[in-house]
């Protein structure tokens, strides 16, 4: 690090990530990391709107759904001999829910139904490595 360079905390640090990842990516609506309990550790944007009527992507609800889908996906394919959980897809009528395990937390990311899907993939697989080096899961 430069001597005129600023470290830059955790949190912040997570937050560019999120926001490079989805400014860099036309359809996604938010992304967030959250914990295995269904914490929410870093969102973009930041939205804290809870009420699903004014914002049903709203961070706190979309971190506390994934925890969930991922903890059973998780214990699903564990009972079912098929190793560790890769990526969850929930696809539905309206946009897909892409969640990838980052150690003892996760990337979720909720994208626009008609987006190309490979691109964000690709981009999530580059981008929890970077979650996984500073969170340090």
């Amino acid at each position: 690090m430069s001597p005129n360079q600023v470290p830059m905390y955790r949190s912040e640090a997570l937050w560019q990530i999120l926001k490079e990842l989805r400014e860099g990516h036309d359809g996604i609506q938010a992304a967030v990391i959250l914990s295995i309990e269904g914490l929410l550790v870093e969102a973009y944007p930041s939205d804290d709107t809870a009420d699903s009527h004014i914002n049903p992507t709203s961070s706190p609800q979309v971190a506390a759904l994934a925890s969930v889908m991922a903890g059973l996906s998780r214990r699903t394919l564990n009972r079912l001999a098929q190793g560790d959980l890769e990526r969850l897809m929930v696809q539905g009528e309206e946009g897909v829910l892409l969640i990838y395990p980052c150690g003892r937390n996760f990337l979720a990311v909720l994208v626009e139904r008609k987006t190309r899907l490979g691109p964000i993939i690709a981009a999530m697989n580059k981008t929890t490595p970077l979650i996984l080096d500073i969170l340090g899961d």
